[in-house]
C-alpha cells in the first residue's frame, strides 16, 4: 500500500513539473523575444536618423573623395606659398608647375570618366597631353604659367627613369631568355628602318641635308616608353599574352629602342656639329654603352643584397634605394654628356636587382608604381606644354604629319615582317606591330636639346656678325 501510494504521488509530481515546465520555457522565451523587440527597436530606430544623417551631410562616396583630394592639392599649394612665397604665385616658376599638374591630373580623371559606346577605353595620357598643350595655347593660361626648361628637362628625365625602373622589374628572365634573339631584332631593325626612311621622307619632301635628315631620323625613331610599359604590365597582370611573354618582349624591346635611338641621335649630332670624326663620335657612344652596362651590373648586385631580408620596411627602403641609385644615374650622365649610360645603367640596375627579391618584389613595384602616378600628370602635362601652335608654320603640320605617318608605314610593316618568323600567329603579329607605334617623351627631350642648341648656335652666330660689323666699321 504505502509504496503504491508513495509511487502514485511520485508520478503526479513528475506530471505537475512536466506541464509546468513548458510553460516556464515559453514565458522565459516570450520575455527575452519582448526584451530584445525592445532592444532592437529602439536600436534601428535610432541609427535610422543617422544613415540619413551620413548620406546628407557630411557628404560621402566620390564626393567626398572629390573634396578630400582638392582639399590635399590646396594644402599642398598653401605649403609651397609657405616655403617659396612668390615663386608659387602667377608667373613664378613653382606656381606653372602646380599648375601644369594640376590640370593634367584633372584631364586624366576626365578622360578616364568618358565612356563612349563600342569604342575602347580612352587612356588618361590623352586628357593629360591636351591640359598641357591647351595650357601652352591659351593666351591668359600661357601668360601666368612659367617653366624653365631646366626644371622641364629634369622632371621629364625623372618620370622617364621611373618608367625604365618598372620596365626592368617587370622583365620576365626566363621569358627574355627564350625570346633574346626576337628582342634584338625588335628592338634594333624597326628603328633603324624608321630612321632611315624618315631621313629619306625628310630629305625629298623637306629638303633636308642627309645629315639633318638621319638626325631627324633617330628623333622619331624611338618608341615611347611612357606609353607602352604602363600598357604592357597592366596586359600582363591581367594573363594575356604571357604564355608566349609578348609583354616583356615588348616591355624589353621598347627600352633597348630608346636607347639604340638616343645613340643614333648623340651619333648624327655630333656628326652635323662636331668637328671631330665620325669614328671618333661611334667610339664615344660605344664608350657610353659599356660604361652604363658595367655599371648597372656593379649596382643592379649592390642593390641586390643591400638592405638585407632581415630589416623592416623591406620594400620601402629597396624602393627609395633603387629609385634614387636610377635617378642620379640618369640625371648625373646627361651632366656629363653620357645620355646613353644613365637610361642603360637604370635597366640593367632594376633588372638584376629584381631577379633577387621574391616576394618582395611586387610589393616594390607597387611602391614605384605610387610614385609612377605623381609623375605621370607632370611628364605628360610638360609634354602637351612644349607644343605651341603660334610658332609653327601654315605647311609645317602637314609636312611634318606626312613625314610621320610614311616612316610609321614603313616601321609597321617591316616590324610585322620581323615577326613572321618568330613563332606567333597572325593577331599576335598584328598587335607587336601596333603597339610599336606611341611618340612621346624620348621625341620631346631629344627635339629641345636640339632646339636649344640650334638657338645657342644662332645666337652665337649674331653675336659675332655684330662683332664683324663693328670692327669693319
Amino acid at each position: 500500500m504505502y509504496s503504491e501510494e508513495s509511487q502514485n504521488e511520485h508520478l503526479e509530481d513528475e506530471n505537475v513539473q512536466s506541464s509546468t515546465t513548458p510553460e516556464i520555457l515559453k514565458t522565459t522565451s516570450a520575455n527575452e523575444h519582448e526584451e530584445t523587440k525592445e532592444t532592437i527597436l529602439p536600436e534601428t530606430e535610432e541609427t535610422k536618423p543617422q544613415v540619413e544623417k551620413k548620406g546628407s551631410c557630411p557628404p560621402q562616396g566620390t564626393l567626398n573623395k572629390a573634396i578630400t583630394n582638392g582639399g590635399i592639392l590646396f594644402m599642398i599649394w598653401c605649403a609651397a606659398w609657405a616655403f617659396s612665397g612668390p615663386e608659387v604665385l602667377p608667373n613664378g616658376g613653382l606656381f606653372g608647375l602646380l599648375v601644369i599638374f594640376y590640370c593634367a591630373f584633372i584631364g586624366g580623371k576626365l578622360v578616364e570618366i568618358i565612356r563612349l559606346p563600342s569604342v575602347p577605353e580612352i587612356p588618361p595620357l590623352l586628357g593629360m597631353l591636351l591640359a598641357g598643350f591647351v595650357i601652352r595655347n591659351v593666351p591668359f593660361l600661357s601668360d601666368i604659367t612659367y617653366v624653365s626648361n631646366e626644371l622641364s628637362s629634369t622632371l621629364r628625365n625623372t618620370a622617364l627613369t621611373i618608367i625604365l625602373v618598372r620596365a626592368g622589374l617587370g622583365l620576365d628572365p626566363q621569358a627574355l631568355k627564350n625570346l633574346k634573339r626576337v628582342c634584338l631584332r625588335l628592338s634594333m631593325g624597326p628603328c633603324l628602318m624608321e630612321a632611315c626612311s624618315t631621313a629619306v621622307i625628310s630629305h625629298f619632301l623637306m629638303d633636308f641635308p642627309w645629315q639633318w635628315g638621319f638626325l631627324l631620323g633617330f628623333v622619331v625613331g624611338a618608341v615611347s616608353p611612357a606609353v607602352v610599359v604602363p600598357s604592357m604590365l597592366h596586359l600582363q597582370e591581367r594573363g594575356y599574352g604571357v604564355e608566349k611573354g609578348i609583354p616583356t618582349l615588348l616591355i624589353a624591346a621598347s627600352s633597348l629602342d630608346d636607347i639604340l635611338a638616343i645613340t643614333g641621335f648623340n651619333v648624327c649630332f655630333s656628326i652635323v656639329f662636331s668637328s671631330g670624326s665620325i669614328t671618333s663620335n661611334i667610339l664615344y657612344s660605344l664608350r657610353d654603352v659599356v660604361l652604363g652596362v658595367l655599371l648597372g651590373i656593379v649596382l643592379g648586385m649592390f642593390a641586390r643584397h643591400f638592405p638585407g631580408s632581415d630589416q623592416g620596411q623591406l620594400e620601402v627602403k629597396r624602393a627609395f634605394f633603387i629609385l634614387s641609385m636610377c635617378i642620379s644615374a640618369v640625371l648625373g650622365s646627361h651632366q656629363f654628356g653620357m645620355n646613353t649610360a644613365g637610361g642603360l645603367c637604370t635597366l640593367v640596375l632594376s633588372f638584376i636587382a629584381g631577379t633577387g627579391w621574391s616576394k618582395e618584389k611586387v610589393r616594390v613595384q607597387n611602391i614605384i608604381g605610387t610614385a609612377w602616378d605623381i609623375f605621370q600628370p607632370l611628364l605628360f602635362g610638360l609634354v602637351g606644354a612644349e607644343v605651341s601652335v603660334a610658332s609653327l608654320k601654315s605647311n609645317a603640320i602637314g609636312v611634318s604629319v606626312g613625314t610621320v605617318s610614311l616612316a610609321l608605314l614603313v616601321r609597321i610593316s617591316f616590324t610585322f615582317v620581323l615577326m613572321s618568323c618568330a613563332g606567333f600567329n597572325f593577331k599576335e603579329k598584328i598587335f607587336i606591330a601596333l603597339s610599336w607605334m606611341p611618340k612621346a617623351t624620348v621625341q620631346i627631350n631629344q627635339a629641345i636639346l636640339l632646339l636649344l642648341f640650334l638657338r645657342e648656335e644662332w645666337t652665337n652666330r649674331k653675336v659675332a656678325k655684330c662683332k664683324d660689323a663693328k670692327e669693319r666699321q
